[in-house]
């Protein structure tokens, strides 16, 4: 196996024998000089392919400690759910478990549910979800809220799939919409070919998938589109109007829930598209 980047001490980028690339784990891969080749393989702990390469990004900038433990949350759903799992689901994983810290300390006293819905409708989901949330709490030292078992729990679901979600080309239109509201709304240029720009598009992708489906679960998270609402408002309109476009198209109606879901990506998509925009 020959490693190609490194990604932190102990990931990197490596392509096998046949030349297939993948992300490996191990402790220690990422300190010699790039490239080498590992020839002892009983170094390397898991491995993870077809991994789409427009969120190395993403990846560099997740702690480390964080991705291995989604990395680890990952193998254990691997072989715990007997089927195939999206290969994108440890970026997922580490992407909301640093996300959920962050949003935790920000917004410590606004509470969101956990969904006894969830629980009935995909219980080996919801189980990986408590694992998760416990090896969280014994790896990183962070206790997250129950809440958070749903929210993991929903990975799961989402990643039974081979492909990403994709009803075909009125699914695309829809996103295009929506990312020209954004892109009006706050009169900036969104680069589709940022990691932030396709994390959006994967979350509208699901986004339209639940409606479509009638999945959309309930909790009381009214207290916390409030305190967003009052701290980014401009945010919570523009999420609002998004929600408004699919739910005109589909025939539906958002949950409180999909409006917090759907301003956190529109948040971290602005902020840096701002930041980039500023720099020229």
């Amino acid at each position: 196996m020959r490693v190609i980047k490194k990604i932190n001490n102990n990931v990197a980028i490596c392509r096998d024998s046949n030349n297939k690339e993948l992300i490996a784990f191990g402790k220690g891969i990422g300190f010699p000089v790039i490239p080498y080749n590992i020839t002892d393989l009983s170094k390397i702990s898991m491995t993870f392919y077809r991994i789409d390469s427009r969120f190395y990004t993403l990846i560099e900038e997740i702690p480390e400690d964080i991705l291995e433990v989604a990395a680890l949350i990952a193998d254990k759903a691997r072989v715990t759910l007997k089927g195939p799992l999206n290969p994108n689901l440890v970026i997922g994983l580490s992407d909301h478990i640093n996300f959920a810290i962050v949003r935790m300390k920000k917004y410590k006293k606004m509470k969101m549910l956990f969904s006894y819905d969830v629980e009935q409708l995909y219980p080996n989901e919801t189980k990986l979800g408590r694992y998760a949330v416990n090896l969280i709490q014994r790896k990183l030292y962070v206790t997250l809220p129950d809440s958070e078992i749903t929210n993991i729990a929903m990975h799961f679901v989402n990643a039974q799939e081979e492909k990403l979600p994709d009803e075909g080309h009125d699914v695309e239109v829809l996103i295009a919409k929506a990312t020209n509201e954004i892109e009006q709304f706050f009169s900036i240029k969104i680069n589709r070919n940022d990691f932030n720009y396709n994390r959006f598009a994967m979350h509208m992708r699901y986004y339209i998938k639940r409606i479509r489906e009638r999945k959309q679960f309930i909790d009381n998270t009214t207290v916390l589109v409030d305190a967003m609402k009052e701290n980014i408002p401009k945010v919570y309109e523009c999420a609002y109007r998004i929600g408004n476009l699919i739910d005109e198209s589909l025939e539906s109606k958002s949950n409180d829930e999909e409006i917090v879901y759907l301003m956190i990506h529109i948040n971290r998509m602005i902020g840096k598209t701002k930041s980039e925009n500023e720099g020229l």
